[in-house]
């Protein structure tokens, strides 16, 4: 079986392939405060649980945006599971080509979300991944990954709004009833829910309209913690995919094995 870990800023998920099968996946809180040794013993109790045994475990395969938990969770591959885990980084096979300034400043999960595109789509694809920063990624139908943007995501607006003022509380980020707010409360959901989906469709067309690309012969692919709900009533004919990085490690598993 192989383990499949992608580290972010918020939560850590993971899964269990066998072959080409997801079994199981699950999604931690990312703590650079944990030791090896508390993830090992969290992650196998989690793996107990459905009856997955550490040796049934041969392979792992990491992509972190967190450089504080890559040193700790390789340690804990090692300790837990007996063998060295695929980090995703300079060295490793993609199968794509990046065409960024500098193509080592492109972040693991933008890498390993591009790979899962370039083999489970056809065409010319944008992806975007709504996690705590939302991210867009270009790829054209030859695997060329172009590029993209990197903005705040609506967890961290959300805290702004909590911490960098003197009146306005912790909220639940959801879609509210109505655009037009009757509270605070729903005023701020709404400025967050109607902001951030606006804000998702207006990038998606400058991006088709630089790029000379009609956006219904496109694929406009969405994945990550908030992307049904950001993408729910959008313009365009999002899929969302909830599992692309944890298929795009696989693929890229495969690819260097």
């Amino acid at each position: 079986m192989l383990l499949v870990v992608d580290v972010g800023n918020t939560n850590i998920v993971f899964g269990v392939y066998k072959g080409r099968s997801l079994l199981h996946d699950w999604r931690i809180a990312s703590n650079k405060d944990k030791t090896s040794d508390e993830y090992g013993m969290l992650i196998n109790q989690i793996l107990q649980n459905v009856q997955i045994k550490p040796v049934d475990i041969n392979a792992t395969i990491i992509s972190s945006v967190v450089p504080n938990l890559m040193y700790t969770l390789q340690n804990m591959v090692i300790k837990y599971f007996n063998h060295n885990p695929l980090v995703v980084g300079a060295g490793v096979k993609t199968g794509i080509n990046i065409l960024y300034d500098n193509p080592k400043e492109v972040g693991a999960d933008r890498i390993v979300n591009a790979v899962a595109v370039s083999e489970d789509y056809e065409g010319d694809s944008i992806i975007v991944d709504v996690g705590t920063a939302i991210t867009f990624c270009v790829l054209d139908q030859g695997k060329n990954y172009l590029g993209g943007i990197i903005m705040p995501g609506i967890s961290i607006s959300a805290e702004a709004l909590f911490s960098r003022t003197s009146k306005l509380p912790k909220i639940e980020i959801k879609k509210p009833d109505r655009v037009i707010g009757k509270s605070t409360i729903t005023s701020m959901q709404s400025g967050l829910y109607y902001g951030f989906s606006s804000m998702i469709d207006g990038i998606v067309a400058h991006i088709c309209e630089e790029w000379g690309k009609d956006p219904s012969k496109i694929n406009i692919i969405a994945t990550g913690g908030f992307a049904n709900m950001l993408v729910s009533e959008s313009a365009y004919n999002f899929i969302v995919d909830r599992d692309l990085t944890l298929k795009g490690l696989r693929y890229i598993y495969e690819l260097n094995r």
